[in-house]
């Protein structure tokens, strides 16, 4: 298996086997705010805030998973820039590694389809959100960087 493919087995936690997901996070960025989107009130992780974007299919690059999750997520285009961080996180569920990337809106307004709520925040309010636990690495790294343009 290879390291883009969407669910293998990995070891955790001495012999129990849990569930790999490789994801990917856009941190959409526009006039120096962040959108930040609530995931809803029903499955894993409800209402808390992430970066929005989905798992990564097997053969699929971080960057067109991406492209494909934000279109298919909230009705827009963006184009996929630098890295902002990679992590894993052990839930319940599995072991989630998420890589996130800044990205620029290039097309349409983000509408929610899947999400229970969103905002633009800047860096500095970031922190005032209940963030699912494998975004804050990149809440943190975001709030120590400058956004890109």
């Amino acid at each position: 298996m290879s390291a883009v493919d969407t669910v293998c087995l990995a070891r955790h936690k001495g012999t129990e086997l849990q569930k790999q997901i490789n994801v990917v996070g856009a941190v959409i960025v526009r006039d120096g705010y962040v959108f930040c989107a609530q995931r809803g009130l029903e499955g894993s992780l409800p209402g808390m805030w992430e970066f929005p974007g989905g798992k990564v299919e097997p053969g699929e690059s971080p960057s067109k998973a991406l492209e494909r999750e934000i279109r298919e997520e909230l009705d827009c285009r963006v184009r996929v820039g630098a890295e902002v961080t990679s992590t894993s996180h052990a839930y319940e569920f599995g072991i989630v590694s998420l890589t996130t990337f800044y990205c620029e809106l290039l097309g349409g307004e983000p509408a929610l389809s899947e999400h229970e709520a969103a905002v633009w925040l800047p860096p500095s309010e970031l922190g005032s959100l209940d963030w699912a636990p494998a975004d804050l690495p990149a809440v943190v790294a975001i709030q120590r960087e400058t956004l890109p343009k």
